[in-house]
């Protein structure tokens, strides 16, 4: 079991060591997050997290609907891209709100058309951790992160996933001087009419909660800068 601070880097070791041993073959399916949520006691959101790592630098592959794969046994290798997103590009919070406001409203009109069932109740359990949270900032945000994290994935568009992974991750200072500035009360309604309009399969009114509350944020911040 794991029971270290940096739960994240901690799977990540994990896996690279069965990926690098051999322990899992280039094309098979690699356990599932509920598999290794048990074989590490850790959370879901902890080892997707650890699985989006990997599939950022292209040693896994996720299929929808099937499951994980290994791609590639070099993990060690660095991706070198010149236009990576990084923590430095996500210092101004208005810009990234504008960019999550482009790509999290498309991904959230894919997702409302996908969702199954238990695809669902785990939005809903990342919004009901918000909700029990509201005073914890570590743990609501993680949670906050975490929804919008699934949404991604439930929309079936990798790049979509992945940029909405990527942004949240570089963008978690910003988004906690946003907690400091405005607390939970925009993100638990925004997060509960988004959830709603999923339930329903109501895709262009999921769309609109999404855009709504991340347009919302950057009015708020705009007046927030005025009076400050």
């Amino acid at each position: 079991m794991i029971v270290h601070v940096n739960i994240t880097e901690q799977i990540i070791e994990y896996m690279k060591k069965n990926i690098e041993a051999g322990t899992w073959k280039v094309g098979e399916k690699i356990p599932s997050e509920k598999q290794l949520t048990e074989i590490l006691g850790v959370s879901r959101a902890s080892v997707r997290d650890a699985i989006k790592y990997f599939i950022g630098q292209g040693v896994l592959e996720s299929v929808h609907g099937k499951g994980t794969f290994l791609l590639d046994y070099n993990v060690g290798r660095k991706i070198k891209v010149e236009n990576t997103i990084t923590s430095k590009d996500c210092e101004n919070i208005q810009e990234v709100l504008e960019f999550r406001r482009i790509i999290e409203s498309e991904a959230c009109f894919l997702a409302a058309k996908k969702a199954m069932p238990e695809e669902l109740k785990e939005l809903e359990r990342y919004l009901q951790k918000m909700y029990d949270n509201v005073e914890d900032k570590d743990t609501f945000l993680e949670a906050d992160s975490s929804f919008h994290k699934e949404i991604g994935r439930i929309s079936g568009n990798l790049l979509l996933e992945k940029s909405i992974c990527n942004v949240f991750e570089e963008s978690r200072a910003a988004n906690r001087r946003l907690y400091d500035l405005f607390s939970y009360r925009n993100g638990t309604y925004y997060h509960q009419k988004i959830l709603n309009a999923m339930k329903k399969g109501d895709a262009k009114e999921a769309k609109t909660a999404m855009y709504e509350h991340l347009q919302k944020t950057i009015e708020r911040l705009k007046m927030k800068e005025i009076i400050l």
